[in-house]
């Protein structure tokens, strides 16, 4: 991976993150030209988990003049930052690699698979178990009273939000993990105020999902209940492993002691 000195004057880290900044900004609009050709099929894919909850077969309606070209411009955008995401990360790395020391840049790799499988294990946890039942639940309290008009706009940006939020929610993990394994918040503070954390991750889940389904909320409440309990488990092994047992109680200033001691 390409980087620059550690040390460079002001201006100069100013030309080399508008340089990156360039080439990811040139990157996404090229994907997003490219995959706006596809745009129709890629639609239909994103509305395939709930076509059974729609009218008149899984029809989409467009209402304004200029609203098809917004959807499968606004779709193949969505898509080609998907896609250049290995780009993304790369610019992003090559930019802050040289303010890492040696023993931290080890941990690069493996935090950035971590974070590229978790983001897409969120969206397609989403796009398989969610889209349904939230779709089913919202659609189920008009049947009563009106008539559903299957506004295009409308269904494709709910989906997508709840694929962002799903995918940026699922990054939980490795935030739990490196707060506790670099004692930034010690283990046992994540485990015994867990009540506290579950109800901050109730209110952080009915705040991040885009819809106000009750469903989709709680969805993703036990979603992120099961990655902190998870992310928790790993961070204590690695505790345990590297540190010793005893590091589970440390507080922050025990174990700014021990890595005095150490080095």
């Amino acid at each position: 991976m390409p980087v620059g000195p550690a040390r460079m004057p002001l201006l100069d880290h100013l030309s080399e993150l508008r340089r990156r900044l360039t080439i990811i900004v040139a990157c996404v609009l090229v994907t997003t030209c490219i995959i706006y050709m596809a745009s129709p099929t890629l639609i239909q894919l994103l509305i395939d988990p709930v076509r059974e909850f729609m009218p008149d077969g899984g029809k989409l309606y467009v209402t304004t003049a200029l609203g098809g070209f917004t959807l499968r411009f606004k779709v193949a955008a969505f898509f080609a930052i998907i896609a250049c995401c290995p780009i993304i990360i790369f610019q992003v790395l090559g930019f802050f690699m040289p303010a890492l020391k040696p023993s931290e840049q080890k941990w690069v790799m493996p935090t950035v698979a971590a974070m590229v499988f978790l983001f897409f294990f969120g969206m397609v946890f989403c796009y398989f178990i969610i889209l349904q039942a939230t779709f089913g639940w919202m659609l189920d309290q008009t049947v009563d009273f009106a008539a559903i008009f299957a506004n295009a706009e409308d269904y494709i940006n709910i989906i997508m939000l709840l694929e962002l939020g799903f995918g940026a929610a699922f990054e939980l993990p490795l935030v739990i993990f490196y707060l506790s394994i670099f004692h930034l918040v010690p283990y046992k503070d994540l485990r015994g105020n867990w009540r506290a954390i579950y109800v901050g991750l109730l209110i952080a889940s009915a705040m991040v999902t885009p819809d106000a389904s009750p469903v989709t909320m709680f969805l993703m409440f036990g979603a992120v209940i099961v990655l902190y309990e998870a992310s928790l488990f790993v961070a204590r092994r690695v505790l345990i492993a590297r540190d010793g047992k005893e590091s589970l109680k440390w507080t922050r200033d025990e174990y700014a002691e021990h890595k005095f001691n150490e080095d």
